[in-house]
């Protein structure tokens, strides 16, 4: 193919966003075989929650660390690494003999797989930065949020019918077919970049902290880090247990498409989610994915980022709070949280390109998102100790709706910075 023309764009668009789907699915994979997980273990929820905390626990200095390292050896070899050091960590958790070595996994996978988004999404900055650029991340979100809602769907079906160690293997085997993409694309780029002139879209430059401080970074930069950091860690805690919440608190089944062959089952599982517990959790993700193509193309034409983020983030308050606090069926409330799972960070992540230098982009991804997994540290070991000491679901659903409160202050913080900063990020984005 000619690197030039636009079915070379469009292979790379598909494999820079494939080299995620294993990491989605395997991520995930623990939340969605919990109920197993707590009966084989003998554990409980907070060491569910756990699990979580180890992945972002390792996740934080790794993803510091590799947004430098795209810096300093490029997109292509960066995102090699970092996918086989995921796909090594997804091993050791579906071999591991006990909930120790789950831990250990876990925290190689996230040593692998938090970075490897940063390095995605210097990829995309580097080949559609200027045009495309939101519709580029919308694609990438929902081809990799796919793997979440498959395993959603299928992991409970492989642990009832196989074994939970089974369905961990499934995760693993998929990360693997992520790090094939991965090797494809660094094919493909290679080729490409003596051709087009390609350049990384960061230049070489280790963070300076004297610099930082001094305000090496825009007021709105910290902004939407901090409205990262308030989003993610109201949305991914809830999902980690919510399996458990909505088989718990409604009776919903843990599993359904009983006495199907594997596939059927799962598709069955798939357009049947309103019933089951794991398919419910996966409404949030099916909205995003497959709204999230059209809300980056919406972004691209009209701008109005800080509004969007403004508008998701309130979202989220009356959600959580309906979930945790009535027995209003959740599906209503997992469909507003998924409208603002689609509007956020449509909005969110290309603005990061628009408010830092181009020679900074992946160290600025790579900031934002190590201190992202701070929260991802802290809710979810929080999410279920509550849910543990309280025996009951309303104090951890206050708690999101006041991250959601957080969000909402730090979005409208952000659009008035933004005036400030001559409107770039409510401007549309050019030539689109």
């Amino acid at each position: 193919m000619n690197p030039a023309s636009r079915t070379f764009r469009v292979a790379i668009l598909g494999l820079a966003s494939f080299m995620l789907f294993g990491s989605y699915f395997a991520y995930d994979s623990v939340a969605a075989i919990a109920p197993s997980l707590i009966e084989a273990l003998h554990a409980d929820r907070a060491a569910i929650g756990t699990m979580y905390s180890a992945y972002s626990f390792a996740a934080i200095a790794a993803v510091l660390l590799g947004g430098v390292l795209i810096d300093k050896i490029g997109t292509r070899r960066a995102s090699l690494l970092f996918s086989t050091i995921l796909t090594v960590g997804a091993c050791l958790v579906a071999f591991a003999p006990s909930i120790g070595w789950i831990y250990a996994g876990r925290m190689l996978f996230g040593m692998g797989s938090e970075p490897l988004v940063v390095a995605q999404s210097a990829i995309l900055a580097r080949w559609f930065r200027g045009k495309e650029l939101a519709l580029s991340f919308g694609v990438a979100l929902t081809v990799s949020r796919l793997g979440t809602l498959f395993t959603f769907n299928s992991e409970a079906l492989i642990a009832d019918r196989h074994g939970w160690r089974a369905a961990l293997w499934v995760a693993a085997a998929l990360c693997g077919a992520s790090l094939l993409a991965n090797v494809v694309y660094n094919l493909l780029d290679k080729k490409a970049e003596p051709v087009l002139g390609l350049g990384e879209s960061g230049g070489g430059d280790e963070i300076d902290w004297k610099q930082v401080r001094r305000g090496g970074f825009s007021p709105s930069f910290w902004l939407i880090t901090l409205l990262c950091v308030t989003f993610y860690s109201a949305i991914f805690p809830f999902t980690d247990l919510s399996t458990d919440f909505f088989h718990d608190k409604w009776g919903l089944p843990e599993a359904s498409g009983t006495g199907l062959p594997f596939l059927q089952a799962v598709f069955y599982n798939i357009t049947h989610m309103f019933s089951t517990a794991q398919g419910t959790t996966s409404i949030i993700i099916t909205a995003s994915m497959l709204l999230a193509p059209a809300a980056g193309r919406l972004v691209d034409r009209v701008g109005r980022r800080a509004t969007f983020m403004i508008v998701g983030s309130l979202l989220m308050i009356p959600a959580h709070l309906l979930m945790g606090w009535t027995s209003i069926p959740p599906a209503f409330s997992m469909i507003v949280l998924g409208a603002a799972f689609v509007l956020v960070p449509a909005a969110m992540w290309p603005s990061i390109p628009l408010v830092v230098e181009k020679e900074r982009v992946g160290t600025a991804f790579g900031l934002m998102t190590a201190i992202q997994n701070i929260g991802l540290l802290v809710f979810p070991y929080m999410n279920g100790k509550l849910r543990d000491v309280t025996s009951g679901y309303g104090w951890s659903q206050t708690m999101f709706a006041g991250l959601g409160v957080a969000g909402c202050v730090f979005a409208v913080w952000l659009l008035a910075a933004d005036r400030k900063a001559g409107h770039v990020l409510e401007r549309p984005t050019p030539h689109v």
